[in-house]
């Protein structure tokens, strides 16, 4: 029903988010741009097989929106991480009855960029945010076909949740990708990369 597309990190400041993902990962960020529906800001850094990383944090004097932001964003606080993973599908009608709690949807645009999402009405993703964002690009062009080719790879992603077996189970029958696997543990998302520069590892 849907596949991996990008991980959101979070970050108190833009500045702060793009430093840290920089200097963890060896290779830059491309300024991505602003999203006026939740007052944020973004920088990608694009990855093999179509997938991407963006960092993401609430705009400086950008007016505050009606309701939660994404990403839990109004009550982020800390050094920059993995905050959430966003999975892309063709149906988000279908995905949204299949997975409930995902929110409802809004549809978005920048420049040539055109989406829905789901996204709750608090902000917050069902399992303490360990549960998948879904989206549904609405453009000729996925994002990360323009993003510079850094030969860098996503090896895994570990999600960890004291429900996390209750968590694979949901996705069972829409996620096949290995590259996620689910630990028991405490509420966090981890990823290891392949780069030209050795194996690297965000939290």
């Amino acid at each position: 029903m849907f596949e991996l597309d990008h991980l959101a990190i979070a970050a108190e400041t833009l500045e702060d988010g793009t430093t840290w993902l920089e200097a963890m990962i060896g290779a830059p960020t491309v300024a991505g741009g602003r999203h006026a529906r939740f007052g944020t800001h973004n920088r990608l850094l694009g990855l093999a097989d179509g997938l991407y990383l963006e960092v993401i944090a609430v705009a400086p004097q950008a007016p505050a929106p009606e309701d939660a932001r994404w990403f839990d964003l109004d009550r982020f606080a800390g050094p920059p991480r993995i905050a959430n993973w966003i999975c892309r599908t063709d149906d988000l009608d279908a995905a949204r009855a299949a997975l409930p709690g995902m929110g409802r949807e809004v549809a978005l645009s920048r420049g040539d960029l055109a989406w829905r999402m789901a996204v709750p009405e608090d902000g917050q993703l069902p399992f303490g945010g360990c549960h998948p964002a879904v989206i549904t690009w609405d453009c000729a062009a996925h994002p990360a076909a323009s993003l510079p080719d850094h030969g860098i790879s996503l090896r895994r992603l570990i999600v960890t949740h004291p429900e996390a077996q209750a968590l694979e189970a949901l996705l069972s029958t829409s996620l096949g990708d290995r590259r996620v696997v689910f630990e028991t543990g405490t509420i966090g998302l981890r990823a290891e990369f392949n780069t030209p520069g050795g194996c690297r590892f965000l939290g």
